[in-house]
């Protein structure tokens, strides 16, 4: 149930999709539902393609709440081979967190991707469990997704590919929305696709792309 009107958040408008931004989805993708030897690569390919590390260190962040918290420690470790140092917040940042700050955040970062959708979404998630519709707001939304180092397009662009690599079409639906919803191109997200083609095989990019166009409503 929501607890007030979120203010709205501005917006990046992402129109092209930079090959940077496609070895990141990839390795969203792979991260969610690869073998540790694909996804060993694909770390291996964003480095080598210039992929902001911070970027890299943010999706390996955000990875436990879209592919749980054992592929995140996997594909940390991964990284930590790659680059030793963590580029993110100090940990030590992280406890002087403030939940009413997280709480604030999340709202408005969700209401964001969920557009006029946002207070059904919360009123669905509460009848559901209240705690859930808590964590998803103060934990996923505001400490999560609202942190700096990624910009929001791009997280909903790497949510949307780790729900297409694990078949989680109900949550890839509303990821497609929320794309578009914080600036991302009906193009941009058909680029998507076809990078993931690679890792999602054309069975399944056949099928996202046909969610796509009825999200878009082509």
């Amino acid at each position: 149930m929501a607890e007030g009107t979120a203010l709205p958040l501005p917006q990046l408008v992402l129109t092209e999709l930079d090959e940077a931004t496609a070895q990141l989805v990839r390795l969203a993708a792979t991260i969610a539902a690869g073998t540790e030897a694909e996804t060993r690569a694909a770390f291996a390919a964003a480095v080598d393609q210039s992929v902001p590390a911070r970027w890299i260190e943010e999706l390996v962040l955000q990875s436990y709440l879209f592919s749980g918290f054992p592929r995140a420690l996997n594909a940390a470790r991964e990284w930590r081979r790659l680059n030793p140092a963590a580029d993110g917040t100090p940990a030590e940042d992280e406890d002087e967190g403030d939940v009413a700050e997280w709480r604030a955040q999340g709202e408005r970062t969700c209401a964001a991707v969920y557009g006029g959708m946002y207070e059904r979404l919360r009123d669905n998630i509460h009848a559901l469990h209240p705690a859930l519709d808590q964590w998803m707001i103060v934990e996923g939304y505001g400490k999560v997704l609202s942190r700096p180092g990624l910009d929001l397009p791009r997280r909903e662009l790497c949510i949307v590919a780790a729900c297409a690599a694990t078949g989680q079409d109900r949550q890839l639906h509303s990821h497609l929305h929320g794309a578009l919803n914080v600036g991302v191109g009906v193009l941009v997200l058909g680029g998507v696709i076809d990078a993931l083609e690679p890792v999602l095989g054309p069975e399944r990019a056949h099928a996202v792309r046909m969610l796509l166009a009825r999200v878009a409503g082509k």
